[in-house]
């Protein structure tokens, strides 16, 4: 297994040591270079540490996307300070349950969450030290005695930009909270070196990851200094592993606060960005119909590839974009919070997706053993993997096995071997739906489902029945000024699904809701096909909601 005992902060100094003066960052018109960056990282570490954060502290970052994130992502690692992704989306139980199991002792907040937070923090015992950053004015009131609150840019402008000699190394950690698309979010512990190799593709997305600092800094310095969008936020965990690989390739980090099509669209022709990071559908639906509503108004004429993180785009999307941008090129990114990246999704003839992996990928049963070619089970990976769920060994011990000596990750998905070896994706596992014995996968039905000229976006989700224990359902939104009835989309599902995967029921709504990563929101789902309330959850937005959506692979 290879080896990198380097702190990911340092590695990013070493490129910025190589590339000062080249853009690293852009965020709503300011930019930062490397060497900029770098240096305000650096104030912060040095802040940490004297507040009396020690290594192994986590640090909650709760914010949208802007510099101070990069600054804090960063200022942690250089500290030992452990980052934890804050969802700005949550409230109540899922906030209070983050705070409390991630064991948050220091936070950096923005001044419009500062407020919930302080309420929040009457509960934590561990937190005592906060950092407001935006426009803070006067600090908010409210936290519990204990807690010290103070103006980030105050204490960023007091110290100076110098690296902290701490001790820093691979075994440095940082935490990935989970999306709780299923249930109360969990916190991915990684060192360094782990997430190095298997989230951030051993800085090399080209080839075979880089073994040394001087490697690193070599690639990054002979890399045109291109820019890229990325549309995710940085509260989940695509956002940060997308920011993180772009700085270690030297790239420049072009990000808007929240997901708005026309704003990425204008950084895009703005910056003459060269790649464009979205989360499935959810996210590259409303920039292409924004695209397509405005032709000639976006100069895309350097954009190269669009990335998929999170979900798989839909043919019907990847189509639209293709007559956008003819020699666009798409891939649909593979992997989670618990193993990184793990591969690139391909579609067969049948629209399969098939999985091109990347390090030790496998499908193993429910006894945990390689299935047989024909066989169903769960894709795993070893090597590099997670030291497992921050304060939660049970949760670790089912997702991080030991077998044969061998420490394993087990993804969420269900995946076919086939015949020749390869991989076909199926979905979900913990989605899946029984209905009268026969295993239905929403991912085969949603993609059927978008496929119908009238669907803009879907989920599919099982609904209680009486003979078969569950039927199929389905939470459909249309296009503006389209109109189909049920009978006819499940007559066209008929054309590629057997007919107990077709949906038995299918309730139409103005706006499917999704999480600002742009995953489906099922418990949402399921309370529509409930027939109460389709109003989203608090951690969810509809997902063309312009002002206040936001979006990352398979990592959340």
């Amino acid at each position: 297994m290879s080896s990198m005992d380097v702190n990911l902060a340092d590695l990013i100094s070493a490129v910025a040591d190589a590339v000062p003066d080249r853009c690293a960052l852009v965020c709503e018109g300011d930019r930062l270079s490397y060497r900029q960056l770098m240096d305000r990282a650096s104030r912060l570490a040095q802040h940490l540490l004297a507040s009396g954060l020690t290594p192994d502290n986590p640090n909650g970052l709760y914010m949208p996307n802007s510099e101070a994130y990069v600054e804090s992502l960063l200022g942690c690692m250089l500290a030992r300070v452990i980052p934890v992704n804050v969802n700005y989306r949550y409230t109540g139980n899922e906030l209070a349950h983050l705070f409390t199991n991630g064991k948050l002792s220091g936070l950096v907040v923005d001044a419009e969450y500062a407020p919930l937070a302080a309420a929040v923090a009457e509960g934590s015992q561990n937190l005592r030290h906060v950092l407001v950053t935006g426009d803070s004015g006067t600090l908010p009131a409210g936290f519990p005695a204990g807690v010290t609150a103070l103006d980030y840019d105050t204490v960023i402008a007091a110290l100076p930009g110098v690296l902290p000699d701490n001790g820093r190394s691979g075994d440095d950690k940082i935490i990935i909270f989970t999306g709780g698309t299923t249930g109360l979010p969990k916190g991915v512990l990684w060192r360094h070196e782990d997430f190095y190799f298997s989230a951030l593709f051993g800085a090399n997305l080209a080839g075979p990851p880089h073994l040394s600092i001087s490697e690193v800094v070599a690639a990054a310095r002979q890399a045109p200094p291109v820019g890229s969008v990325i549309t995710a936020p940085l509260m989940h965990g695509a956002g940060t592993f997308g920011v993180l690989i772009n700085l270690l390739h030297g790239f420049r980090v072009i990000l808007g606060r929240k997901f708005d099509p026309a704003q990425i669209l204008r950084l895009v022709s703005g910056e003459q960005a060269v790649a464009l990071t979205v989360v499935g559908d959810g996210m590259a639906r409303p920039i292409a119909d924004e695209l397509g509503a405005h032709p000639g108004e976006y100069d895309l004429s350097s954009l190269l590839f669009l990335n998929s993180t999170g979900a798989l785009l839909s043919r019907p999307v990847r189509e639209q974009f293709l007559r956008l941008c003819p020699s666009l090129l798409i891939a649909d990114l593979f992997g989670s919070s618990e193993t990184g990246g793990n591969g690139q999704l391909g579609q067969d003839d049948d629209g399969r997706p098939r999985l091109v992996p990347r390090g030790d990928v496998m499908v193993l049963d429910e006894a945990l053993r390689p299935v047989e070619p024909g066989g169903i089970g769960r894709i795993a990976t070893a090597g590099h993997v997670p030291l497992g769920y921050y304060g939660d060994d049970a949760a670790t011990k089912a997702t991080f096995p030991v077998i044969d000596g061998v420490r394993w990750a087990l993804l969420g998905d269900a995946a076919q071997l086939d015949d020749d070896g390869s991989v076909v994706v199926l979905g979900r596992g913990s989605m899946c739906i029984n209905t009268g014995g026969e295993k239905v996968y929403p991912d085969e039905v949603e993609r059927a489902l978008k496929a119908h000229p009238a669907v803009t976006d879907v989920i599919v989700a099982g609904v209680p029945d009486e003979r078969f224990g569950e039927r199929v359902a389905a939470v459909v939104s249309l296009r503006p000024g389209a109109a189909a009835e049920p009978d006819a989309l499940r007559e066209h599902c008929r054309d590629t699904l057997a007919g107990y995967k077709v949906p038995a029921r299918i309730e139409f709504v103005t706006e499917v809701a999704r999480f600002p990563s742009g995953k489906a929101d099922y418990r949402w789902a399921r309370a529509v096909l409930r027939g109460q309330d389709p109003a989203p959850t608090d951690s969810a937005l509809p997902a063309q909601s312009v002002a206040d959506n936001s979006s990352g692979a398979g990592f959340a």
